[in-house]
Parts: structure tokens; sequence; C-alpha cells
């Protein structure tokens, strides 16, 4: 018998084996109300369901770190030759921080210096905080070098002339804000002060108003409220306050937010507004994530510093719970906010959810919203914002800066782009403020759905 011939039988007769086995065995029960717990059954979630772990959070924000690291230098170049300049005793006209992914004097990196700051206490890691403290010390570095340049022409495109001539909230508040906690934490040794006091200067005493004193734009239409501003000040005035101990700080911080709110925010939703006009008769509601974001951030971000004794406490800690109870209402069960959030066609956004987990886990974690109703929620969002998070470190499906609209269309229709800069920070923040809730409470899988641990 040939080699092939051999090989053919022995197959046929292995066949001939499985196929008598499988005959002489008991048909495996079918799956039905008798024989299997069907409540058990593992649901198809598009999103990771459960607790994350400590280790697993840090590693997502870890990506995010070595891709910013790697991708926001410190230095000057000239803009014609791009070669670096290290003389700084005299001034060259084509200076410029050299560009990276991102600017390191926007809002936007404002957030992210707190996100870095945060991550730093929550993970024992003090390259986060290292990135911070070199940046902002980079900045106030080049002051003296850009200077002369920006008292010349307070319009001048070049580097730091959002520093030293802002021309609105966007330029002052994230950036003052973020300053002042680097400073207060200890770990830069330059000294921030005089660009703190030149970024307050603006927010108290040049930035436009109406007539009572609420921040406002003249832009798109003559005096405007953003709710964006919320949080383009008042961090900023709060954490003065805490600085110096000056209560001015926190009245006025609080003022704003009552008065923003008053016009703002809707109490049957439980959600703000994007903008108000002062003199619209109807005012169109787009409930736009972002915003939102800034918002609950806003009183977050108020309520850390307000003393306890504070007149006003009681009415932001109110706005704070009704506004959280608004967006729990509208969470996708992806665990995803959309852009508008209570529009369900419209897409889902990465920054809003991140700045949602952050300030929920926070509030959570100090002690002003419930833990059994709030905190399944945050780590959900959690876990959706991290599957964003790609191997590289970049954060994706982040709406890219966005102006005021009063139709769907300009909302729905934003882009999403991987260089917005404003995923980066809130999920630092977001991560941070994680770790600091699963290392405070423990979780459980109870009859399948995610549960706070109650003590026995």
């Amino acid at each position: 018998m040939t080699r092939l011939a051999k090989r053919s039988t022995a197959t046929l007769l292995c066949a001939l084996i499985t196929s008598t086995l499988v005959v002489g065995q008991a048909t495996p029960p079918k799956a039905n109300d008798s024989t299997t717990p069907l409540h058990l059954l593992q649901p198809d979630y598009p999103v990771p369901y459960g607790q994350p772990r400590v280790d697993e959070v840090t590693k997502v924000i870890n990506r995010v770190y070595e891709y910013l690291e790697a991708n926001t230098p410190t230095q000057i170049i000239d803009r014609q030759s791009g070669q670096e300049i290290t003389n700084l005793a005299t001034f060259n006209p084509n200076a410029v921080i050299k560009p990276g992914d991102f600017r390191l004097t926007s809002y936007e990196w404002g957030v992210t210096y707190a996100g870095m700051l945060l991550a730093s206490e929550a993970t024992g890691d003090s390259r986060y905080a290292e990135y911070t403290n070199k940046r902002l010390a980079f900045l106030a570095g080049l002051i003296p070098y850009f200077r002369d340049q920006v008292k010349a022409d307070p319009n001048a495109n070049t580097s730091l002339r959002p520093m030293l001539a802002p021309h609105a909230l966007d330029d002052a508040g994230a950036m003052c804000a973020a300053m002042i906690k680097a400073a207060r934490a200890g770990g830069i040794k330059t000294d921030l002060r005089p660009q703190i006091n030149t970024y307050i200067d603006y927010i108290t005493k040049k930035e436009f108003r109406l007539p009572d004193g609420t921040l406002a734009r003249n832009r798109p239409q003559p005096n405007t409220l953003w709710l964006d501003d919320l949080f383009m000040s008042v961090p900023a005035l709060a954490q003065m306050g805490k600085l110096t101990g000056d209560r001015a700080y926190y009245d006025e911080a609080v003022k704003q937010v009552v008065q923003f709110s008053k016009r703002m925010f809707n109490k049957e939703k439980g959600l703000y507004m994007h903008g108000w006009v002062e003199g619209m008769t109807v005012h169109p509601e787009f409930h736009w994530a972002r915003a939102n974001g800034w918002g609950i951030m806003t009183a977050v971000e108020l309520l850390d510093v307000l003393p306890e004794n504070h007149p006003g406490r009681a009415a932001v800690l109110d706005l704070l719970r009704a506004h959280a109870r608004g967006l729990a209402a509208c969470q996708s069960g992806s665990g995803f906010w959309h852009q508008l959030l209570d529009r369900n066609d419209s897409y889902l956004e990465t920054s809003a959810t991140a700045i949602y987990v952050y300030s929920i886990a926070r509030a959570i974690n100090r002690g002003w919203l419930d833990p059994l109703a709030y905190a399944p929620m945050a780590l959900l969002g959690w876990n959706a914002v991290s599957t964003k998070v790609t191997d590289k470190g970049q954060v994706d499906g982040t709406c890219v800066g966005t102006g005021m609209g009063f139709d769907p269309a300009f909302y729905y229709h934003r882009p999403i782009n991987l260089y917005a800069a404003h995923g980066y920070g809130p999920v630092l923040l977001a991560g941070a403020e994680v770790i600091n809730l699963i290392k405070k409470k423990t979780f459980e899988i109870n009859d399948s759905s995610l549960q706070l641990t109650q003590k026995k």
C-alpha cells in the first residue's frame, strides 16, 4: 500500500470513529428559561462594562501623556529658517514657539495643564506634574523676550500675545486657573504671579460686561452670553480667592454663576442653553454638550475652593445637583453623551463625555453627589472615553472649536478631529478622578449590573 493510500485509510477510520462517538453522545439541552439563567447571559455591550481597574485607567492616561510630551516642544525657533534660537539676549523678530501639535498658551492647554497636575496627584507619578511645570516655566521665562514686541503691537500675531495682551476670556481664564493651581502645588520654582495678575486684571477689569456686571461678548450678536465663559472666568476667580484669601474674588465668581444661570439654565430639563442674547424675545435653546461640560465643571471647580460658610455656596451646590440630574437623563446606552444633549440623532462626542465623567466623579469624591446614584454612570462614561484614546495616545471623537448658532445644522455637522485640543485635558482629568473614585469606593456586579458595594 502506498504512503498516500495509508494516509487516506487512516483519515477515513478517524472520521468513522468521530461520527460514532458523536451519535453516541446525548444531545445537549437547549438554552431556555428552564435550563439556563437567562438573566446572567452576557450582553453585547458597545463599550466595556463594569468597574475599570486602576492600572487600566493609568495606562490610558499614560498614553495621552506620552503623546503630548513628544508632540508639544518647548523651543523657540526662527519661523523662516526653522533653526532653534538659544540666545535670548537679542530679540529676533521672526521668533516663535516651535509648532507642535497644539498651542501651549490656549485655553484648551490650560485645561491640559490642570489635568496633568491632577493626574500626578492621583497616580503619584511626578512626570505629569513635570509636564505642566516645565511648560509654564518655559512660557513665563519668555515674557521678557516677547514683551516689547507685544507692547508695540498688542494685536501682533506672535507666540505670547495671548499672555501679554489678552483679548478675550479664552486667552485668560483657563491658563490663569492652571497657573494658580501649579503655584499652589509648589512644584514650580518660577514666579508665575506677574502673569497671573495680567490674566486676572483682564478678567476683572477689561472684559465686556452687561450693565449688571455679567461677563459677555459682542459676537455673534451684541450683548451675548456664552455658557463657555463661565469656565473661562469663574475657576480663575475662585482660585485667585484661594491664593489671596480675598473674599471679593469668591463673591464675583458666585455672582457670575448665579447671573448666567438665571438666564440660561432650563430648570425643567436640567440643562443649559449654549447662548443667550440680550434683546431677543425668544432664545433658541441648543443644549450643546461641551458648553454644558464647561458649566458643570465650573460649579465643581468653584465648590472645590469656595469657603463652606460663603452665603452663595448653597445656590451653587443646588445648581450642580440639578445639572447632574439633567445630564444623567441624557446619557446614551453606550456611555457617551450626544453633541446636542437632548437630540439623540446628533453624534456622540468625547470631550463633553470626559468633562462630565470628571465633574461627576469629583462631586462624588467630595460628597456633593450620591455615589449610589451617580458612580455607575461616571464609570460607564469613563469606559466609553477610554475607547477613544488611540494606541498612539491621541483622543478621537472630539468636536472642534465651536461658536454659537441658532439652527441645529450648525451643531449637528461640526467636524471632529484628532487634533481638536479640547479633548486632551478632559481625558486626563476624567482618568485621574476616576482613579480617585475607585480607590475610595468599591463596586460589584449584582444581578448583572454595576452597583456600589454597600457595607454589610
